[in-house]
């Protein structure tokens, strides 16, 4: 491979200005299609092959006119006052006023002060009136689908809610336009300035630093542009674009510092510049090519847990990985083709030994000589720091809630008022071939009225298809039912559950009966994303294994590197339910539980992760060790050669996640924070101290196979040694030493 490589990198240096054509020209070309379709993303969530999954199939086919107002915008405002709203009337009468001039109202006769309706009609008085009068519910519906909603419309929502708040009158608001997002650019241009920042301190020149971003960005900009263009065709959530934009981001500008960085070293090593293109492309170009796949294996695995929205995320996530990698052995050549020698200019003068030097001991250096004679209590030390941050990780909960943080004070109001399941109510879909569901359905609102935890038991009733009355020769059934429990609460799901231990009863009358509605898909996922957690390590963590192996051919290496990666993901949930679960340092404002999926996204993508960084830095180790140096001496020198790219690497990565803690929503926040701390134990405990001084107390024993595998093993030559001197063979010592003065 690393002779291939080696060809690709020189080619591209060559050939600079049509490889960077073909490049604009592919982003240029996704950038049309995108503009000319308008494709749109989809808000909504499916489970195929899920009970919830199939109500919502039948509440498709059977009840059209009920998906069809769930997919219009339907935004609740809540009005609160201690003294109770009839104090307020005029105040209230005011806002529904300014309230019927929001965009396309279904009806607006039907957004009325609550108190008013309620003394018109006392028989609705307990739906839009709670707490004794004291809060109160006005119901927005608009002909918009939901996705069609924009920013422009949510801000005209929160002028009017702002301006009539006050004088003991509070005013909220949850729903489709409190859901709206606004755009985002703000984390990944912070993401991009902390990179650019960190690639001048690392390359100590101002063209090189250029060179990572332009890859990153064009990387990044052209997988979202595919992301977009696939929602023309394939039902995307737009969910999916936020985890894409984070490792898109990261994993493109660390690649690229990677080659960049070892251009800079064969460029220091003399001979043609196009050959020493070709030996940075060929030797770390190879351990991108393996990290990469490491991290695609780890993302595009989660389609084995066959949610379309995880699939999407990490189907998305591996395009993003390959597209990083692509650029990084392309265009990251043809870039340095094009500034020529001016790739390491102006200097800067205050940063000192940017450049690797043989000689000069850097921190990096004179660390990792510590880290190799006393491996004992940096072992010790860095394993109890994350044991330590892993305890909070006994509490985790977890939960599925779609609001954001715009709605916090709403829903609180929403369950103080009218219960907290209000919102959530769970759609109970009985069908039946015979022709009349009639009987089934009567017998099931009876028995669901009678179970502990529903809301509205004593109005609990149900609707039919199929004849002009539909309570009569129906042959499908929809009742919705309340809980008092919140969507996310175990009671809700217990409730859900006890509905469908009914499911026998139904079907010996001839009736089939499932639960659906966004309450028990968000149920249902959390359950699923529980049974397919151990059978997804399983294949991340195998065939990543299998992989390294090859990659390092040793047992042991991968070995340890795969049991620090449990300790660092344990440490990160440990810190994630610390500040998001409970509350710690008030970094959230509105605590909850840990989002469902983050513990199985989490892993995958920092199992990829990890093992790259466990490549970039050990493959140097070993490189330098099967070139003749003793066990002790490579650690310090791949120290040497990839500490300062490592670190540099990880604080790009660790500023671009972090700056999603900026994002509106919580999830972003959530996957932003998680993955950040993530980074933060793997790179500078796990794969900076814990392992290379387990490495260290191994000693010759780390770097070995046994015979029998030894033969079945592949040999990656992932350290390039194929084209360690390719280009130089002609140079002389006096020669090399001149062409390094001259390159330094």
């Amino acid at each position: 491979m690393a002779s291939v490589l080696f060809r690709v990198g020189r080619f591209c240096f060559r050939h600079k200005w049509w490889v960077i054509a073909t490049w604009l020209l592919a982003a240029i070309t996704v950038g049309g299609l995108v503009g000319a379709l308008s494709p749109k993303f989809a808000k909504d969530f499916s489970l195929p092959g899920t009970d919830s999954g199939t109500a919502t199939s039948q509440i498709e086919e059977y009840f059209p006119q009920v998906m069809e107002q769930q997919s219009q915008a339907s935004t609740s405002v809540l009005v609160a006052a201690d003294d109770g709203l009839a104090a307020h009337t005029d105040q209230i009468n005011a806002l529904v006023d300014d309230l019927t001039t929001l965009p396309e109202l279904t009806d607006p006769s039907t957004v009325v002060n609550p108190v008013v309706a309620a003394q018109a009609n006392p028989a609705i008085a307990g739906s839009v009136l709670g707490d004794e009068g004291r809060v109160g519910l006005i119901q927005i519906r608009q002909n918009i689908e939901i996705m069609d909603l924009t920013v422009e419309e949510k801000e005209q929502l929160q002028e009017i809610l702002a301006e009539h708040r006050g004088d003991g009158l509070q005013v909220e608001a949850t729903g489709s336009l409190m859901q709206v997002m606004e755009p985002g650019g703000t984390a990944e241009l912070i993401g991009f300035a902390v990179a650019f920042v960190v690639m001048i301190v690392a390359f100590g020149a101002l063209v090189a630093a250029f060179i990572p971003l332009i890859t990153g960005l064009v990387g990044v900009m052209i997988t979202i542009m595919l992301l977009t263009l696939s929602a023309e065709f394939l039902n995307i959530n737009e969910t999916a674009t936020a985890i894409v934009t984070m490792l898109g981001i990261a994993v493109s500008i660390d690649y690229a510092l990677f080659i960049v960085s070892r251009y800079r070293t064969e460029r220091m090593r003399g001979g043609d510049p196009a050959d020493a293109a070709g030996r940075a492309v060929g030797t770390a170009g190879t351990a991108v090519v393996f990290a990469g796949l490491t991290v695609i294996i780890a993302v595009a695995a989660l389609m084995v847990i066959g949610i379309p929205l995880i699939t999407q995320m990490g189907m998305g996530a591996a395009v993003a990985v390959f597209m990083a990698v692509l650029a990084a052995l392309t265009l990251i050549p043809a870039l340095l083709g094009a500034v020529g020698r001016f790739a390491f200019t102006p200097r800067i003068p205050w940063i000192k030994h940017a450049a690797e030097s043989p000689t000069y001991d850097t921190v990096g250096v004179k660390f990792g000589r510590t880290v190799v004679n006393r491996p004992i209590p940096f072992i010790v030390a860095g394993l109890a720091v994350l044991a330590l941050a892993a305890i909070p990780m006994s509490k985790m909960e977890l939960g599925m809630s779609l609001t954001s943080d715009d709605e916090a004070q709403a829903q609180t109001l929403l369950q103080r008022g009218f219960g907290e399941g209000i919102n959530g109510p769970l759609l109970v879909v009985l069908h039946t071939e015979d022709g009349d569901v009639s009987a089934a359905a009567e017998s099931a609102v009876d028995h669901i009225a009678t179970l502990d935890g529903v809301a509205n038991a004593a109005t609990l009733t149900w609707m039919g298809n199929g004849t002009p009355q539909p309570q009569v020769g129906a042959d499908t059934a929809l009742i919705s039912v309340t809980p008092i429990s919140a969507p996310s609460d175990a009671a809700t799901h217990d409730l859900m559950e006890t509905i469908r231990d009914y499911t026998p009863t139904a079907e010996a009358a001839g009736v089939e009966l499932h639960v659906g509605g966004q309450t028990a898909i968000l149920s249902d996922l959390s359950a699923k994303l529980d049974s397919a957690l151990i059978p997804y390590l399983v294949v991340v963590v195998g065939l990543a294994f299998l992989i390294m192996i090859g990659v390092f051919r040793s047992i042991w290496v991968p070995l340890i590197g795969t049991l620090g990666f449990i300790f660092s993901v344990l440490a990160t949930f440990g810190m994630t339910v610390l500040f998001f679960q409970e509350g710690a340092l008030g970094l959230i404002d509105n605590t909850k539980p840990i989002l469902s999926f983050l513990p199985i996204f989490l892993i995958g993508v920092v199992f990829g992760l990890a093992m790259d960084y466990q490549v970039f830095l050990v493959t140097r180790m070993r490189e330098e060790y099967i070139h003749g140096m003793t066990a002790k001496d490579a650690i310090v020198t791949g120290y040497r050669h990839g500490a300062r790219v490592v670190t540099s690497a990880a604080i790009i990565m660790i500023s671009v996640f972090a700056a999603f803690m900026l994002a509106p929503d919580t999830t972003a926040k959530m996957l932003g924070f998680s993955l950040a701390v993530a980074v933060a134990f793997d790179a500078f405990i796990i794969r900076m101290m814990v392992v290379p001084a387990i490495i260290a107390l191994l000693g010759d024993r780390a770097w070995g196979l046994p015979k029998w595998l030894d033969r079945l093993v592949v040999d990656f030559d992932i350290e390039g040694g194929a084209v360690r001197n390719r280009g130089l063979e002609h140079l002389d010592t006096d020669t090399t030493r001149d062409t390094v003065a001259s390159a330094t």
